[in-house]
């Protein structure tokens, strides 16, 4: 991940397809009612998942926004075919959990993360869980 001047992570709109584990982390979120600060507590959560990131194949992308901003600090997990699952109410500790979260649903076969093995904090603060591109509901 490049960074700024500053050491912040850079934020770019520069698609990138990978089939590493990736997440997002909203840079912009502050929790409501805070007032605006130059850091904000999403770009510290951004900076944290970077740094746990460091050395493993999980990719750590910082976005300006998941529009999730009544229970922010956010940050959503994908991998290649998977679902993709947002999380809120987190902040710099949980970043390992991100990533072991991260590594967890790439290896799913079936493309959800497991609830078995499932960091204590990724078993609470789900926001939703959207399913892959093409995805079709099997009728039985």
């Amino acid at each position: 991940m490049s960074k700024t001047m500053s050491g912040a992570p850079a934020i770019t709109n520069t698609p990138t397809i990978t089939s590493a584990p990736t997440i997002y982390v909203c840079t912009t979120c502050r929790p409501p009612g805070e007032p605006d600060s130059a850091v904000r507590p999403g770009a510290i959560l951004a900076t944290a998942t970077a740094q746990a990131a460091a050395g493993t194949e999980v990719q750590v992308r910082p976005m300006r926004c998941l529009g999730n901003c009544s229970r922010g600090a956010s940050a959503a997990l994908r991998a290649n075919g998977s679902w993709t699952y947002i999380f809120g109410g987190l902040d710099a500790s949980c970043a390992e959990a991100l990533i072991e979260g991260a590594r967890l649903l790439a290896r799913a076969a079936d493309g959800i993360l497991p609830w078995r093995g499932r960091p204590e904090r990724l078993k609470r603060g789900m926001i939703a869980r959207v399913p892959p591109l093409g995805f079709q509901e099997i009728d039985e």
